[in-house]
């Protein structure tokens, strides 16, 4: 919809049918005509604006001027006035689709209305632009770290607290909850009124799936067993300015985060700089001839090689293949080495935030973005925030990978991107493996001797599951004691732990989408609601029992979260060992086991699994029930 119609020149298509000529005749019909087909047709060359990117900004920002992006029509050729702004750098597409202007802002500017003029030689048209007042910065943009538990969850699929943007007039035919891949109306509001459950679990923070606005009907390109998708997950962006109205809107989100803020609970949205989605407006019309790595018709698709960017033999044509090519041959892969396309996504995570006062971001493909960009980004966003956090993902099992891509690390090219944190899958897969497979459990110690390759082990966020990637419980040969040992392993281990949504409860679920279930409860008419303990079984509650109890010591005990860590004891299947004061014991092994460790081992299990420790000068033994855990407290 056009926000603004173009207005003709004043006097272009106004003046008389005749004048009085030479000699005071009439001007003829013919000569009348002629001036006629001179003068440019409204409707045709009239210039008009469509959106307006961002369409507002702030004075004393670390940005200024702000590249201000403009989509409409016949924009060849404009100027921009601003009459209480100072404008510059005017760029326009050879289209006339898409102008880029420099907005300069004073800093005694105060908040209200500055409309930009474009005017070309046809008319004019106003393009609306904001300055708006900066949120206080006390309670806001905090960032996360080892203190914190986050918790992952699909705004989608958590709670619907808004039914009345479950079918909108703008999308009503994309919400089925018994299509796995439709939208089912979980929204902003429905996760604000489930802060409660989450205070009372234990989390700290939440981090939640992009939510920018999506594609409005059904994606017949990205199809399985040949029915249609939707963006219901948000990685599919066609407006990076404004959030998905099944989800709320921008209102909502802050009201949400702010809400979250009085409960003691910080807000990770997810972000996605990698890519646009396929029906994104700039798909079929670019504002620059670089700003996708080739077009929808003609595009490298993506190898996903990422070892190839961290090999100091791999040649050029290797990485561009990953960096550039399209995810699934389908998603537009934006061109970061494009100043436009760089500045554009550098200015937009900045406005998220300044809009929301969120505290960090988790960002999606982090190794198929140029290192040099990621330099730049992070350089902006400590700039302008510098207590914001960053959690890169960066899906790979080899600690080799991850400790390329962390922020510390001189890349190819002395460059280090600054990431503060990283998603830890090396250790994600010998915990499935432990676990679930019933495999050593000294992999999971051997794995975290691989520490000593990272600069800091304690930037990394360990998980047991997430939602590209099947559920804990949906594995075969799952059980919840397995599940009850992997949350004790990822909640007392070093870094920030994190927590998908339902792992608490011991939700199943298979491949994508299958691991992306609606949270019990969270509709109304629910056949239970898991939110309470009344509506869930006793396994589930059981398995709830055990996480909160281990968040609760968590935050109490800072050993948990700080103290140096020290492996006592490694078997094939018992694990053993103390941060600070604090000793966690595991058994994986299916009968109960004896172990001897040096030491002692003083205060309660706060698990109830295990008999205190029997102490013998300086050495303890622990008796380990089978498939079990314990966490001693003094």
């Amino acid at each position: 919809m056009r926000l603004v119609e173009g207005e003709m020149r004043d006097g272009a298509m106004r003046g008389r049918a005749s004048r009085r000529g030479v000699g005071g005749g009439s001007l003829g019909l013919g000569v009348v005509l002629a001036l006629a087909s001179l003068a440019p047709t409204a409707s045709a060359q009239a210039p008009t604006v469509e959106k307006v990117e961002p369409p507002n900004w702030w004075a004393n920002h670390s940005i200024n001027p702000v590249r201000v992006l403009i989509r409409g029509r016949h924009l060849a050729g404009a100027r921009v006035e601003c009459p209480r702004l100072a404008c510059g750098a005017v760029k326009v597409n050879a289209q006339g689709t898409y102008a880029f202007v420099d907005v300069r802002i004073a800093p005694s500017t105060r908040p209200g209305d500055y409309p930009l003029t474009l005017r070309t030689t046809s008319g004019s048209v106003k393009a609306p632009f904001t300055i708006s007042a900066q949120l206080p910065v006390m309670g806001r943009f905090q960032g996360f770290g080892v203190d914190d538990v986050v918790y992952l969850l699909m705004p989608d699929r958590f709670a619907n607290g808004d039914t009345t943007n479950d079918r909108t007039p703008k999308s009503p035919n994309i919400l089925d909850r018994t299509k796995a891949r439709y939208y089912h109306g979980g929204d902003l509001a429905g996760v604000r009124q489930k802060l409660p459950y989450l205070k009372q679990l234990g989390i700290t923070a939440i981090w939640m799936n992009p939510i920018y606005d999506n594609n409005d009907g059904t994606d017949t390109l990205e199809v399985y067993d040949k029915q249609p998708t939707t963006g219901y997950h948000g990685y599919g962006a066609t407006d990076f300015y404004a959030v998905d109205e099944h989800l709320g809107t921008m209102a909502e989100f802050r009201a949400l985060v702010d809400d979250a803020h009085k409960a003691g609970i910080k807000v990770v949205l997810d972000m996605v700089a990698n890519h646009s989605g396929p029906y994104h407006p700039w798909v079929k019309d670019a504002p620059t001839p670089t700003w996708f790595h080739g077009t929808q018709a003609r595009h490298p698709d993506n190898t996903w090689q990422t070892w190839t960017l961290a090999n100091p033999y791999a040649a050029d044509t290797l990485r561009r293949a990953t960096l550039d090519g399209w995810f699934i041959n389908i998603l537009p892969d934006l061109n970061q080495d494009d100043p436009e396309v760089s500045r554009y996504i550098i200015q937009n995570t900045l406005w998220w935030v300044g809009m929301s006062g969120m505290d960090g971001i988790r960002q999606d493909t982090w190794p198929y973005v140029p290192v040099k960009f990621w330099r730049d980004w992070m350089g902006a966003i400590k700039k302008q925030y510098p207590t914001l956090r960053v959690v890169g993902e960066v899906f790979d099992g080899d600690p080799a990978m991850i400790r390329f891509f962390e922020g510390t690390n001189s890349t190819p090219g002395g460059v280090k991107t600054g990431v503060d944190y990283l998603f830890d899958f090396p250790l994600y897969y010998p915990i499935r493996d432990a676990f679930i497979n019933g495999k050593p459990i000294k992999g999971i110690a051997q794995m975290l001797m691989r520490d000593h390759l990272y600069d800091k082990p304690d930037a990394l966020m360990p998980f047991l599951g997430l939602h590209d990637v099947s559920r804990f419980m949906g594995e075969k040969g799952a059980t919840t004691d397995g599940l009850k040992l992997a949350f004790t392993t990822v909640l007392t281990t070093r870094g920030t732990p994190l927590v998908y949504y339902g792992d608490e409860i011991a939700i199943p679920g298979g491949p994508d989408p299958d691991n992306r279930r609606d949270f019990p409860g969270g509709w109304t008419g629910d056949a239970r609601d898991a939110f309470e303990a009344s509506g869930r079984t006793a396994e589930q509650q059981a398995v709830w029992q055990h996480v909160h109890t281990l968040l609760r010591t968590r935050a109490a005990q800072p050993d948990l979260r700080r103290a140096r860590t020290e492996h006592l004891a490694v078997t094939e299947q018992q694990f053993v060992f103390r941060r600070g004061a604090v000793v966690v014991a595991m058994n994986n092994d299916s009968t109960a086991a004896t172990i001897t460790v040096p030491g002692a081992v003083r205060g309660t299990d706060v698990l109830g699994a295990c008999a205190a420790a029997e102490i013998s000068g300086a050495r303890s033994t622990l008796r380990l029930p089978a498939r079990a855990s314990c966490v001693f407290v003094p």
